[in-house]
């Protein structure tokens, strides 16, 4: 696997010192779902070693909202970024040609998919999406993949009209904003993701419930799961397209390896624990690309 990166990086080696000069600096777009200054904690170990490997300042960027990042990417002004599948699809569908596939996420089990997951507070009685109708119920923002569009086409699917079903339907702002709103009672249920492996009580082994369960704010044993999607490609790390390609297979490299050299580092990167991180294909995200399609026309 980590063949082909070194082999491509190599054949850039004697190129890469003049076309590095190219940029003089270099912007990191991290998604929300948490809040900023622990997007930037999680993150600050990563950019520091990106910051090494080209050899100009490297900043993370923690925009409110993921359309922050999306527009980042479009515009030039983000040079990379960890995407959800619906947040790539939209930039996709706007500018096929604005960014580059790199790697995806690989899970302990080898899989490289999750899932959206509903939820309640425990003591709420609420055991069952069926239990959870008439209630005001929350996802995480319009452009996430598990925080609405996957799980808003499935509910609708068996449900009808949400908001019809729901006695109110909101977006919380981010999957952290979801699973504490939900734990504090602004939400009578909600959904969020995670790999789906190991132990509910801490949080599965990665995604947005365990790191709000490492971070402390919230317990697993007071929330109760409701539902879980069917898998979901995990989302993709993307390099702005017009990048030199030394920059390009640089930032690539580094993180392919980030397992094997850092794995603490690689645990915030990746949401938990993780096995590694693995080249991507446009394959993986056609259905995803068809269904964000077929919801922005419907609008």
């Amino acid at each position: 696997m980590k063949t082909l990166l070194s082999l491509l990086a190599a054949t850039t080696m004697l190129a890469g010192a003049a076309q590095a000069q190219e940029i003089k600096e270099f912007n990191i777009g991290i998604l929300g779902g948490e809040n900023a200054q622990d997007r930037m904690t999680s993150n600050e170990c990563y950019r520091a070693k990106i910051e090494e490997a080209l050899g100009v300042p490297v900043k993370l960027f923690t925009p409110a909202d993921y359309d922050g990042v999306i527009q980042g990417l479009l515009g030039g002004t983000l040079d990379m970024a960890w995407l959800g599948a619906s947040a790539f699809a939209k930039i996709y569908l706007t500018d096929a040609k604005a960014v580059d596939l790199a790697l995806t996420k690989q899970n302990v089990d080898g899989s490289t998919g999750y899932y959206s997951i509903a939820f309640a507070r425990k003591d709420s009685g609420i055991t069952s999406l069926d239990d959870a109708k008439g209630k005001v119920f929350a996802f995480a923002e319009p452009n996430s993949t598990s925080g609405y569009l996957v799980p808003a086409a499935e509910l609708t699917e068996k449900y009808g009209d949400l908001k019809q079903y729901f006695a109110d339907v909101k977006f919380s702002g981010g999957h952290e904003q979801t699973i504490v709103g939900v734990a504090n009672g602004d939400f009578e249920a909600g959904v969020s993701w995670a790999d789906g492996l190991g132990n509910w009580e801490d949080g599965y082994t990665s995604g947005a419930f365990r790191k709000a369960a490492d971070a402390g704010l919230v317990d697993m044993n007071d929330l109760v799961e409701l539902w879980k999607s069917k898998p979901i490609p995990e989302g993709p790390m993307v390099v702005r397209a017009a990048l030199p390609q030394d920059v390009k297979d640089k930032v690539t490299q580094l993180t392919a390896d980030l397992h094997e050299t850092d794995k603490d580092c690689a645990y915030g990167v990746a949401a938990g624990e993780a096995k590694d991180f693995i080249p991507v294909t446009l394959d993986a995200y056609q259905g995803v690309i068809a269904a964000r399609k077929l919801q922005e026309a419907s609008q």
